[in-house]
């Protein structure tokens, strides 16, 4: 009897020491997460901080330098995806938008809909649909090139030449993604709730225009236009940064720029959820 309770034991303990370099290398995995994702946070933020001080205390400084680069960056984010918006805007119309009015129809509830279409689709699938496809188009982009300047040396040149790399390179991005969601979300967002219209009225779904269009009014609060404008301009400068982040703040070279990029984009993505989570706060809360 003595003999089984030692064998028991010894396997035991044998299983906890199999154990344990697995918890340890779990241990020492999510440590490094947690670090690296500090260290992101840290930077990312101190580059923030760094931008807004130069849009402070340089607004008008070379002016007809920076204003063909706004205007560039506000035509790549903003202009070259409107069709690709306006094709989203249409299919969102026909999932979403008509597809509720149709179920609402059968279940005897259209007058709630225009309280389902303000909440679904301009408080959060409009600004948000637009935020990722213009990460997804200019965003990407942004981190490709900066960080081909980085890498190519040509930063330290303008440095050299004694211009501002922020102002010159993330400043004109920020403004032009800013207004660029802005603007998309916009066009999408009135699109969307007309297409949705029509594909009610395709499905014989019995609403007047004068009704639908009376119900989303009455849905609306003077806080959506507040929120949807702050929420877009957000998500805009947010991409912004955090891309020029990562292609510009740190050395890179030439075969690291793919990795940045992939950093960029699931930082952003992060970044937008968070901040969509936070104005959602905000409408519980008022």
């Amino acid at each position: 009897m003595p003999n089984g309770s030692a064998s028991v034991r010894e396997a035991s303990e044998t299983g906890l020491l199999d154990k344990i370099p697995v918890a340890r290398f779990s241990v020492h995995f999510f440590g490094r997460k947690v670090i690296q994702f500090y260290q992101a946070m840290h930077g990312l933020v101190a580059f923030a901080l760094i931008t807004l001080g130069v849009m402070v205390t340089k607004p008008s400084v070379a002016g007809p330098v920076l204003r063909p680069l706004f205007l560039r960056q506000l035509v790549q984010a903003g202009l070259r995806l409107l069709p690709m918006i306006l094709f989203l805007a249409l299919i969102l119309g026909l999932v979403i938008i008509g597809q509720t009015v149709s179920l609402l129809n059968r279940v005897g509830a259209r007058e709630y809909l225009g309280v389902v279409m303000v909440t679904v689709v301009v408080r959060e699938l409009g600004p948000l649909i637009t935020a990722l496809i213009v990460l997804a188009r200019t965003g990407t982009a942004n981190v490709v090139e900066l960080g081909t300047s980085r890498a190519l040396g040509e930063v330290e040149a303008l440095e050299v030449l004694g211009i501002d790399p922020v102002h010159y390179f993330v400043v004109p991005r920020v403004l032009g993604l800013a207004f660029g969601v802005f603007s998309l979300t916009v066009y999408l967002i009135l699109v969307a709730l007309l297409s949705g219209y029509l594909w009610a009225f395709l499905q014989d779904v019995p609403i007047t225009p004068g009704d639908y269009f009376s119900q989303l009014a009455q849905g609306l609060r003077g806080l959506d236009f507040i929120v949807l404008a702050l929420k877009t301009l957000f998500f805009g400068a947010l991409i912004a940064v955090i891309t020029c982040y990562h292609g510009l703040a740190q050395p890179l070279r030439l075969e690291q720029v793919s990795f940045a990029t992939v950093r960029a984009v699931v930082h952003s993505v992060i970044a937008c959820v968070l901040l969509d989570a936070l104005f959602i706060i905000v409408y519980l809360v008022v």
